[in-house]
């Protein structure tokens, strides 16, 4: 029998179907602050506990995130070989909808017609084309900066919808395939869409080359600050940026100048360094940029997708079989 405990506040459903996956599991819950791990083999949880012999029989960890910056520092991810998975991809396609959505925005002006609405008026006929021309999207280039869940779902909107030119910035350019978790009929798992595949060695060329960029890269050392001043500057001053990754891959200061001097034409940052970012924050007070609280990922259905993905990886830990999402530790996720 393999002991299963999820401190997460899933309903009856959820639990049931994680049961569902065997006999031989025994499923409990509690809450995190009050659980019993003593028994647990398997865990679902937001985060681990710190006291790793609270947990001396644990083998596995299906976290409920899909990042896993938070724990780096954490006895688990340093300290012992206890395997852990994410959620990755649970809710990539709201992301990437999210991003499209912003570029959009951005492209048609529509911070500045919120702007003129606030103002109760419309603009003089000799301002309304310079104000309000779009930036063409279709056949622009797109560079995605990370080409995980996220950044292949952007890639698929990107070229079914617009007929986009993909730039993909990847650790490895030469692993194409995403073993992964993703929703049936997103993404793309075999790597088959982009036109031109870069590694962060050549990220100023992806930079100079793309009419938006988005940031879908992971918190690691390599790409921490990974955008500065010396990447805005390589940048098409027509382009546009956008961050839905991690807020510490960006300089936020160097892009509130860049933003400032106009040497870009518009940024959407859903994510920031520090998480409510502090009051009077330069990105702010900027004319062509939009700010969201960090909720490009909020989707109605994460926790019923959570434990589908989680049933899935249950079932391969019965079978032997390799899990989803499967953190590489020398990697950073």
């Amino acid at each position: 029998m393999l002991n299963v405990l999820v401190t997460m506040p899933f309903h009856d459903a959820q639990i049931d179907r994680i049961r569902r996956v065997s006999p031989d599991l025994h499923v409990g819950r509690d809450r995190a602050d009050t659980a019993d791990y003593s028994r647990a083999d398997v865990l679902y949880a937001a985060a681990p506990p710190r006291d790793l012999s609270r947990a001396p029989h644990l083998k596995w960890v299906q976290l409920h995130m899909a990042g896993v910056n938070a724990l780096h520092d954490h006895a688990i991810y340093r300290d012992s070989a206890i395997a852990l998975t994410t959620t990755s991809g649970v809710h990539a396609a709201t992301v990437a909808e999210y991003a499209v959505t912003l570029l959009l925005a951005l492209a048609h002006r529509v911070p500045r017609m919120v702007e003129w609405r606030a103002r109760g008026g419309w603009p003089p006929d000799e301002q309304r084309w310079p104000l309000f021309v779009p930036t063409e999207v279709r056949g622009a280039a797109l560079g995605i900066i990370g080409y995980g869940s996220i950044g292949r779902e952007l890639a698929r909107i990107a070229k079914t919808a617009f007929s986009m030119t993909v730039l993909a910035c990847k650790r490895d350019p030469s692993q194409r395939r995403d073993a992964g978790y993703h929703l049936p009929g997103t993404g793309d798992p075999e790597g088959a869409l982009p036109d031109q595949w870069l590694s962060p060695r050549e990220l100023h060329g992806l930079l100079a080359a793309s009419d938006v960029v988005v940031m879908c890269a992971p918190l690691t050392p390599e790409t921490r600050r990974m955008i500065g001043e010396a990447e805005l500057r390589a940048m098409k001053p027509s382009a546009y940026f956008i961050n839905v990754g991690r807020g510490a891959t960006v300089d936020e200061i160097a892009l509130a100048r860049a933003l400032a001097a106009q040497r870009i034409a518009g940024a959407a940052v859903d994510v920031f360094a520090e998480e409510p970012p502090p009051a009077g924050h330069p990105l702010y007070a900027l004319d062509d940029v939009i700010v969201s609280p960090h909720v490009s990922g909020f989707v109605p259905s994460y926790d019923d997708r959570c434990t589908e993905l989680f049933a899935e990886n249950l079932r391969r830990y019965l079978d032997g079989a390799p899990l989803l999402n499967l953190v590489d530790r020398a990697r950073g996720y």
